[in-house]
């Protein structure tokens, strides 16, 4: 960065008060911090780098300065060096009133170099992932979940060695194998023995997981989490209660085969959400609105049986679908693959996490593997006039949101927000607190009023803060 973006970077700095998941302050005063390490390894680990800014007190923000600029730059370097693989960072220094600040930017490593870590003490324990403004260990399944894709682990062709051919419905895998043979006519000279080890279905005489999870008699009996949770939530988070206690309207864990799995899943949602009847007025033709598109809601749980993480880290963890009143909640364990991101959904190649059982659900039409999922549901939204979907993304977990039309933007007073917005821009004609402002909404978890209705109001310009210097204050209020 320039002389200008630094001097830039510590007014925001001091203006927010605050270290992020990009940024760390550092004294330096007296010398060289003798750990860096941790922030090394977890700047390098994230898609987007960060920033290490030394001069600055942490606690005070205040322009300290450090002991000096050269020796600094050289133990930096000499930690930087022990990282693996080796961090080389771009230093910045700026002269403040007589005293210097030093950044220095830490680039983010390739996916596929992933995890860095202080060599010192090696992969398991030297490995640091940001979160918020603090650097935390790495999970064994986040390192595991890095070096899955570096080493193209494939989990869903690994064996089961807890079942043996008889456990797989005969049935069910020979009209598999002969829609293989019928699409590829030089294979039925085959014997279907070998067929199955081509397509990885048999290895030494037992069943793969992907073998299992398609064709298995009850797939839960070797891996019992396997599963779909399935829940309708009272109100809008989890916890929320009605007024006798009751925290859910339905509740089902869903069992069987992928193919199973899905058609009762799409059950599961299509009777619990609500269906909107209207006829019109000229001709009398009665046609059924329902609350969410059924094509987007099935191509959304599509691709969390066919894309979740099925390694051993993640066998007692369920795929999850929650109903809320605003929204559904489709969530696979597994972040996305390799080095897809959340822009880059729907639109490029990305790489497939279990391709065995990608293909087989083609071959069995239940899929077309043609990368098509997250574009339908997109298309399917937009033509019911919904909101796009949401998707969030973590080492170890990857979610769906899609919207109901009860969260719909609409008109009021010339700007856009929503039906819950309303009363409360009214309500807030005088300065209320976060907690006054849940109250009112009837909702019991304070990030989601932030995340759901007062920043977006805040970003539209109908809700002010009483201290708009100190976001973060606990003695914030809000007003209209």
């Amino acid at each position: 960065m320039t002389r200008n973006e630094l001097y830039e970077l510590i007014q925001r700095i001091q203006a927010q008060q605050s270290e992020s998941n990009i940024l760390e302050l550092k004294s330096a005063a007296g010398g060289c911090p003798k750990r860096l390490y941790d922030t090394l390894s977890a700047f390098s680990n994230q898609d987007a780098g960060g920033i290490i800014v030394f001069g600055i007190e942490e606690k005070s923000y205040q322009v300290v300065g450090v002991y000096d600029v050269h020796d600094l730059q050289k133990k930096i370097n000499e930690q930087c060096k022990q990282v693996t693989p080796i961090v080389r960072p771009v230093f910045t220094i700026l002269e403040l009133r007589d005293k210097y600040v030093l950044s220095a930017e830490i680039p983010s490593i390739d996916i596929s170099e992933r995890p860095c870590f202080y060599a010192g003490v090696g992969r398991i324990k030297g490995s640091y992932v940001r979160v918020g403004d603090s650097n935390e260990p790495m999970s064994e399944y986040e390192i595991y979940s890095y070096e899955a894709y570096r080493k193209k682990y494939e989990d869903d062709v690994r064996i089961n060695h807890t079942a043996d051919i008889k456990a797989i419905d005969q049935t069910m895998l020979g009209a598999y194998i002969q829609s293989i043979k019928d699409r590829n006519p030089k294979l039925s000279t085959l014997e279907n023995t070998d067929i199955y080890k081509f397509m990885n279905m048999v290895i030494d005489g037992k069943p793969t997981l992907a073998c299992t999870l398609l064709f298995s008699l009850y797939p839960q009996m070797f891996f019992p989490q396997y599963t779909i949770n399935a829940m309708v939530i009272m109100g809008y988070e989890k916890g929320d209660m009605d007024y006798e206690g009751a925290r859910f309207i339905d509740n089902r864990r869903i069992e069987g085969t992928l193919s199973d799995m899905l058609e009762e899943a799409i059950r599961f949602v299509s009777k619990n959400m609500n269906v909107k009847t209207i006829v019109d007025k000229h001709s009398g033709k009665r046609t059924d609105e329902t609350e969410y598109p059924v094509t987007a809601i099935r191509e959304a749980i599509i691709n969390a049986l066919v894309h979740r993480d099925y390694s051993i880290h993640t066998q007692s963890m369920p795929i999850e679908i929650v109903m809320y009143k605003d929204r559904i909640e489709i969530s696979n364990p597994g972040g996305l693959y390799g080095r897809l991101s959340i822009d880059q959904l729907g639109k490029v190649q990305p790489d497939t996490r279990n391709p065995v059982i990608a293909r087989a659900l083609e071959t069995l039409g239940i899929t077309e593997n043609r990368y098509s999922g997250i574009p339908t549901i997109r298309k399917q939204l937009q033509n019911s006039n919904m909101k796009a979907p949401v998707f969030s993304n973590s080492r170890r977990e990857f979610k769906v949101t899609i919207y109901n039309r009860s969260s719909e933007h609409i008109i009021h007073d010339g700007q856009s927000t929503t039906y819950g917005s309303v009363g409360l821009i009214s309500f807030c004609k005088e300065p209320k607190s976060r907690i006054e402002i849940a109250n009112y909404l009837g909702i019991t978890t304070i990030d989601w009023v932030m995340k759901h209705y007062i920043n977006p109001l805040i970003e539209e310009g109908l809700l002010k803060m009483t201290k708009p210097s100190v976001p973060r204050s606990k003695n914030q209020k809000y007003y209209s």
